[in-house]
């Protein structure tokens, strides 16, 4: 089986999800990141779209790709026009990259309803077009628009595109599942036939994921004679996306035995997945294959038990593969196995009929029983491990706290004040603090109190704060609570060296906030401390 040519569109057909917008800046940094993870083409923009992509295309010759050719897409010419006077074919020889990819119509409906013109000039259109880029470029590829829905409409007209593609130069044909409304079937039906048609053309598959089949269809699409697969980090595209790279490339190396990248570069492909989410300003996908966060995490007894005897019971690779890792999670799921498992990671090596393991894991239920979510919040659970095991002591105990939110006028914005009354070993501090809201007003005022105590405390803010009301909670008689529900709040924290989540429950939306913010200060000085310990028995033994 010939090698994949895997070819990026996330700076294209990715930027045209709903919930994303790409700067220059932006592009770059995510071209710099396919380019390190192997990917053989990167497709960079539609220059005669928009300044942004043209603006693309000026900087990327700044930087030296090690793998990575970038490519310019566009279109063919206008009906009415030539390729000499197109506006759009001049802009992408002025791109100056090593490859252009052009899209042409190939399904009838589109070209009488869309394009307003013939099938004879459509195929035209194709030839002239490319055969006008041919000598300005050193790869040429044709998208051949809608190509699966065009070939079951009109096989004949369908195929004579491709075969004006070819007649002109294009050194690839991609078939396009532009609609995205194809079946895998249907896709391996019809590329063998054109396989059959065109044995010494290289084809390429283009799906979008209308059905959620655009992985499944590019794959059956290879098991036909695709050596080219088209698609995006995390399936971002237009409507519901286009093929998912993040599981297009793993499934070919590792289950398929296709090279695809160069070797040892798959295992960057968690890494990529995360980062250009960040870059693209949207949440990664936990439960995304592979390269999600949940992809490899564990939270029945059961299963959990099986993983550490064997990780092949219930993990369908090894997830350092795609530099992933496995996860253990925390629940009122959770059995013995999982206590012991996270008691080992943070320093405990505990036998199973340990009283600790069974108090702990008591403690563990009844809490989620009432809304806690320690999954997702491991540092809390931390705390709550050594507490138990009393590893942990009580850096501060916060006394009282109270809270004003007040509006003076319709037009002002509300003035938020909090007061904290903290004890630190014998000593009380009472202060208080403004902010943008309760919740930050009681950081403040919790912070200012205990500043002098633990200076270090500075170095750590907030990173996220998320709400949840638990509807599926009733209240004493058994009605859902609505608005007096309980709530979980989880606060994500950082500081210089690492990040992490608290979660606190109650009724009272500050209350479990207080609670979240506790755990996020005492988790800071709790690992401050085990800091200083590790350097001192550095120290010692040196």
């Amino acid at each position: 089986m010939h090698n994949i040519a895997i070819y990026d569109t996330t700076l294209r057909d990715g930027s045209q999800s709903e919930e994303i917008h790409l700067s220059t800046a932006d592009k770059i940094r995510i071209a710099c990141k396919l380019d390190d993870l192997g990917i053989g083409y990167i497709e960079g923009g539609w220059p005669g779209s928009n300044p942004t992509d043209m603006s693309f295309f000026k900087e990327i010759k700044n930087y030296e790709l090690k793998t990575s050719k970038v490519a310019a897409f566009g279109s063919t010419h206008l009906a009415n026009s030539s390729p000499e006077t197109d506006k759009n074919l001049q802009s992408l020889i002025a791109a100056r990259t090593e490859v252009i990819t052009i899209f042409g119509k190939t399904w009838d409906i589109h070209v009488q309803e869309a394009l307003r013109t013939t099938l004879d000039r459509n195929l035209e259109i194709i030839h002239n077009s490319l055969a006008f880029l041919r000598p300005q470029v050193a790869e040429l590829f044709f998208d051949a628009e809608h190509f699966f829905d065009g070939f079951k409409a009109n096989r004949e007209f369908a195929m004579a595109c491709l075969d004006r593609a070819v007649q002109a130069g294009a050194d690839s044909i991609i078939l396009c599942d532009t609609n995205g409304g194809t079946l895998p079937h249907e896709v391996g039906d019809i590329v063998a036939q054109v396989r059959k048609a065109f044995p010494h053309t290289v084809l390429g598959i283009h799906a979008h994921n209308d059905g959620e089949l655009a992985v499944a269809n590019s794959l059956q699409a290879v098991q036909n004679g695709v050596r080219h697969i088209q698609g995006t980090i995390n399936g971002y595209g237009e409507r519901c996306g286009n093929a998912n790279l993040c599981s297009i490339i793993p499934n070919l190396e590792i289950k398929m035995d296709i090279p695809c990248l160069p070797q040892g570069c798959m295992a960057k492909l968690t890494n990529v997945s995360h980062v250009v989410s960040e870059i693209a300003n949207v949440r990664s996908f936990h439960r995304q294959p592979f390269v999600g966060k949940s992809a490899f995490a564990h939270k029945g007894g059961v299963h959990v038990s099986a993983v550490q005897k064997n990780p092949k019971t219930y993990e369908h690779i090894p997830p350092a593969l795609v530099g992933n890792k496995q996860r253990i999670l925390l629940s009122d799921l959770a059995g013995q196995s999982n206590i012991l498992f996270k008691a080992k990671r943070y320093g405990f090596d505990l036998d199973k009929n340990d009283p600790f393991v069974l108090e702990l894991l008591s403690e563990l239920k009844h809490r989620e029983n009432r809304g806690y979510e320690f999954s997702a919040a491991e540092a809390s659970f931390e705390l709550l491990l050594n507490r138990v095991m009393g590893r942990s002591r009580d850096y501060f105990k916060i006394i009282a706290f109270r809270v004003f939110d007040t509006q003076r006028s319709e037009d002002d914005d509300p003035f938020t004040e909090a007061t904290v009354m903290v004890k630190v070993g014998g000593m009380v501090e009472h202060t208080a603090a403004t902010g943008m809201g309760p919740v930050n007003a009681l950081d403040n005022a919790l912070r200012k109190a205990l500043q002098r105590f633990y200076p270090n405390i500075a170095t750590m803010h907030l990173v996220d704060f998320k709400v949840r009301v638990l509807w599926d909670l009733k209240n004493d008689d058994g009605q859902f609570a609505g608005t007096a529900s309980q709530v979980r709040v989880l606060i994500e924290s950082r500081d210089q060296h690492t990040q992490w989540v608290t979660v606190g429950v109650h009724y009272n939306i500050l209350e479990a906030s207080r609670q979240a913010l506790e755990d996020s200060i005492n988790y800071k000085l709790f690992k401050d401390d085990q800091a200083k310990l590790t350097r001192a028995l550095r120290d010692r033994d040196q």
